[in-house]
């Protein structure tokens, strides 16, 4: 009984991860389509140029990009329904109510609005005043911008969806600590979120930057975990900071903007030509700056996916190094992969465009070789 369990929770998760899948590819290429109809209608500069017309000039960069934004999210609500509420629920990995799913999405789409509006109002206003190096000083401050919204994240983002506390149990906090201790990481507290009212998935972060540094448990990790896997999976949170991943990744990050915002100072003018544009500063042609980012993460998301595996096998290898947990990782593997569904030995061509962490299966061999097999 037990083989046929485990068989038809693996089957399980492979219809889970093929429908989000096909569903995050189908988003996508709907996205692309949109855009580009947009562009190529003559619908862009028609909005750009009614609303130059009709409403205050300070009104007008932020009309039009709230109208794209609300368009879009109208059109592809049917999908966006279907892979954040429905499909959760018909595989029963949440049991968040809808009223709760709709105010989610309020505040998600008003922090995009507010977030995307400041960087693309930086944009023109950088390309307007800084010549032939704008590129440059815009790909600076999206950098620079995105380093504040990190530190910004655990004290002003996550309290927006989360109820916030700290963790309650001692016996768990101190051994957390003295982790943190161990490893030689100054972290502010210890702090648990309601996720169980959102999602019945697992999930722990270490987060924030300086002295706001601070570990954030899910409360279906707190309640089903023990105190060791808990543990060596923080040790791996822990690890990626002491191996400087995240300083890495950032810097990785950023050399792909520099080089998707090169690449439009290099290539626009052909571009803009094809949809009967002339200019960037064009306030019709903030599409094509959207589609140039969306193409470039498809074909830089493999690769991205695939340095991030490495850094996660790593800070797997430190945690098992520091805490000696073989089993409590296998098990909480094992765990994890029963409560996030997740597919343990995914097709390779599925792992190399999805796959930001090694499979589930992979990571378990890798803790049994630590164990002499």
């Amino acid at each position: 009984m037990q083989n046929v369990s485990g068989d038809s929770l693996i089957k399980r998760a492979k219809r889970y991860s093929a429908a989000k899948y096909l569903l995050a590819i189908a988003d996508t290429a709907f996205l692309i389509f949109l855009l580009v109809m947009f562009l190529r209608s003559g619908l862009s500069a028609a909005l750009a140029a009614y609303l130059g017309l009709t409403v205050k000039k300070y009104l007008v960069f932020p009309l039009y990009f709230l109208i794209i934004l609300s368009g879009y999210y109208i059109l592809s609500f049917p999908v966006n329904f279907y892979r954040s509420y429905l499909l959760e629920r018909r595989f029963s990995l949440s049991k968040q109510k809808l009223g709760n799913w709709f105010s989610d999405q309020v505040k998600a789409g008003a922090l995009s609005y507010l977030i995307g509006l400041i960087l693309i109002a930086a944009f023109y206003y950088i390309l307007r005043s800084y010549g032939g190096y704008w590129w440059m000083a815009i790909s600076l401050f999206w950098i620079f911008f995105s380093l504040i919204l990190a530190k910004l994240t655990p004290t002003l983002i996550i309290p927006l969806f989360f109820k916030y506390k700290k963790l309650c149990d001692e016996g768990l906090k101190k051994r957390i600590m003295d982790l943190a201790g161990k490893m030689r990481i100054n972290i502010l507290d210890v702090f648990e979120i309601d996720f169980s009212t959102k999602t019945l998935k697992a999930n722990a972060a270490f987060t924030g930057f300086g002295k706001n540094k601070r570990v954030i448990l899910g409360d279906t990790l707190k309640d089903k975990y023990s105190a060791e896997e808990i543990e060596v999976i923080l040790a791996h949170e822990f690890a990626h900071y002491k191996l400087k991943h995240i300083l890495k990744l950032i810097l990785a990050n950023a050399m792909v903007m520099l080089a998707v915002f090169y690449l439009i100072y290099k290539t626009s003018g052909f571009v803009l030509g094809l949809f009967g544009l002339s200019s960037l500063t064009q306030l019709a042609a903030m599409p094509v700056i959207m589609l140039y980012f969306i193409l470039a993460g498809i074909f830089t998301q493999p690769c991205q996916n695939y340095i991030s595996r490495l850094f996660e096998r790593s800070a797997d290898k430190t945690a098992l190094k520091v805490t000696g947990s073989i089993d409590a990782f296998i098990s909480t593997m094992d765990k994890l992969a029963a409560q996030n569904l997740a597919d343990r030995n995914p097709h390779p061509l599925i792992k190399f465009f999805f796959f930001d962490h090694p499979a589930i299966d992979e990571r378990i061999e890798l803790a049994k070789k630590y164990r002499g097999g």
